[in-house]
């Protein structure tokens, strides 16, 4: 995905080693971001809208959870430790001279400086592995607050977007490095002219000519995808109500709160007002879709929690695919749990994209 514009080449703000086998490996938690800024910006507009950016509520959650866990570092005290978190953001603005602004203007050359003063419209940056393996870091720059703050406002998706990206990069590698569930990637080319990278811990709970449901059961949560299709009959599929549809038409068929009780079914909560279902469209993998996010219940309010699903045609077989990741874990902190779903939908494959491959 192109987040950004092709960007110069500014400075380089510390210099990198050039074996990254000598750094140590990148720590923190998924998910997880330092912003290294002055105290006074952090504390006034900027500061302020920076947190509103990367701090706002993750859509499709029961309870609140930031998008991030975001952090400020006093520059003053970005110590040896804190240098190897997994995703650093530096800000700075050349009308602030205080102390923290300094120590971050520090690290900018003095032919970088002079190229921001002569493009306002240049504001930011990215590099990987400066001080540890596995590490992202942006910078955010500006002649001053004011004309930062606006190009953060006017990027604000695509600078989330970036580090979301990066977090399922991460998670890709790490759900696959053991391998995938044998078999599975032969059975959906197969049977539903799709694929979908399956991590170990999967099992098939129940698979159909137009649907297949895969799931993962951890004493802390229950961990659900599911693939479903139809014959693509025209843009009005797109719809949010006839997503909504769709998506409960399958729910109220195959996924049952206890298998031996058909009438204990799934479907689509909409009667919450402040936490409406969404639908917004999307490029993904390529393809034109709408991506869904809410919350599901059972019929018998014994079971719920949060879902998101992407709803996509295969132009090589005219088939509408919805392919969706849901969690059952009550009680528990689910942002991540959505993140490793969505990790794994992102891996899905229709028919031509394979064909090409």
């Amino acid at each position: 995905m192109k987040l950004f514009a092709a960007l110069a080449v500014l400075f380089w703000l510390i210099s990198c080693s050039s074996d990254n086998q000598n750094l140590p490996a990148a720590t923190g938690i998924t998910g997880s971001i330092y912003v290294i800024m002055d105290s006074l910006q952090w504390r006034g507009p900027l500061g302020k809208t920076l947190d509103s950016i990367f701090s706002a509520e993750m859509p499709g959650l029961p309870r609140d959870e930031s998008i991030f866990k975001f952090r400020w570092i006093n520059p003053g005290k970005l110590n040896f430790v804190l240098k190897q978190s997994r995703n650093l953001l530096f800000v700075m603005t050349l009308d602030q001279h205080s102390g923290g602004s300094q120590i971050v203007r520090k690290l900018f050359t003095p032919e970088s400086i002079e190229k921001i003063k002569a493009n306002p419209t240049q504001f930011l940056t990215t590099t990987q592995n400066l001080f540890a393996k596995g590490q992202e870091i942006m910078y955010l720059y500006g002649t001053s607050e004011k004309t930062l703050i606006k190009n953060i406002r006017a990027n604000r998706e695509r600078l989330v977007d970036f580090f979301n990206q990066k977090e399922r990069e991460r998670l890709t590698q790490a759900l696959f490095k053991a391998g995938q569930i044998k078999g599975i990637s032969e059975m959906l080319i197969k049977d539903y002219q799709c694929n979908l990278k399956i991590p170990f811990g999967y099992k098939i709970a129940d698979k159909r000519p137009d649907f297949v449901w895969l799931r993962q059961i951890n004493p802390r949560d229950d961990k659900d995808i599911f693939i479903a299709r139809k014959p693509y009959v025209s843009q009005d599929d797109f719809k949010k109500e006839n997503l909504i549809r769709f998506r409960d038409d399958v729910c109220h068929k195959f996924l049952f709160e206890d298998p031996d009780q058909t009438e204990t079914f799934l479907l689509t909560e909409t009667t919450i007002p402040f936490l409406p279902v969404t639908a917004d469209t999307i490029n993904f993998n390529g393809h034109f879709a709408v991506q869904l996010r809410g919350l599901w219940r059972s019929n018998t309010y014994q079971m719920g929690g949060p879902f998101e699903g992407f709803a996509l045609v295969d132009e090589g077989s005219h088939q509408l695919y919805y392919i969706e990741g849901f969690t059952f874990s009550p009680g528990k902190a689910q942002r991540e749990i959505m993140r490793e779903l969505e990790t794994i939908l992102y891996t899905f494959r229709t028919s031509d994209q394979l064909a090409k491959k």
